[in-house]
């Protein structure tokens, strides 16, 4: 059931920022300023120092919250994904897939969520269990890609990252993903240190997301 409420969460957060950063800190007041943005879905990557920690960190700070969901990203290797887990990561996420971290993941009944550039790469990653597959890079392969892929794999759920932006975050939805994942756009600010814009971006996102939601 653990997995099950957790892609539930991933899915009604409609929105996973992707938060990296050059100091824990940073990337820590980053993921927070989109929470209280109104997004709830956070991938941390583990190109921040410390990801783990931060990952933890968060857990404790929002664990009354029961719409943030905190995730790991960047995750390469089954080594990193136990850490990411042992730390409370809800969910997994690779830039490619790896048939040793989906083991892993189904082995905790962690949801695993690859990027793929593929219908070959998606089929693969959909037999490991994985029930939500990242397109990346979401601005290389395009939106047309999205409707390519739901013809023959009407079940695939899709989640782009890279290329989402506020004026075509709409546009994804449309074509049937379940999910976006938002990265410089919604987060850029930070490393100039200006978490305040972070959480207006966010807030922006969110109110964007409640009006593609009400459209149905």
């Amino acid at each position: 059931m653990q997995r099950v409420e957790t892609l539930e969460k991933i899915e009604k957060t409609g929105v996973v920022a992707v938060v990296r950063g050059a100091s824990k800190e940073e990337a820590y007041k980053a993921a927070v300023a989109c929470i209280d943005g109104g997004v709830k879905g956070i991938e941390l990557t583990f190109t921040a120092p410390q990801a783990d920690q931060i990952i933890a960190e968060l857990k404790e700070e929002y664990k009354d919250d029961k719409e943030a969901c905190i995730g790991a990203g960047t995750v390469l290797d089954p080594v990193t994904a136990r850490i990411a887990i042992m730390a409370g990561a809800e969910f997994i996420v690779s830039p490619s897939f790896d048939k040793e971290v989906a083991k892993l993941c189904n082995l905790y009944q962690i949801p695993y969520m690859p990027g793929c550039m593929t219908i070959t790469e998606m089929q693969t990653a959909m037999s490991y269990g994985s029930d939500i597959v990242k397109i990346f890079p979401g601005s290389v392969v395009g939106q047309g890609f999205v409707s390519a892929v739901k013809a023959p794999l009407p079940h695939a759920n899709i989640m782009p990252t890279g290329g989402v932006n506020l004026e075509n975050m709409h546009e994804w939805f449309e074509k049937g993903v379940v999910v976006v994942g938002a990265g410089s756009n919604l987060v850029g600010p930070a490393a100039q240190g200006d978490f305040e814009q972070v959480k207006l971006n966010a807030q922006a996102y969110h109110e964007e997301l409640v009006r593609i939601k009400s459209l149905g």
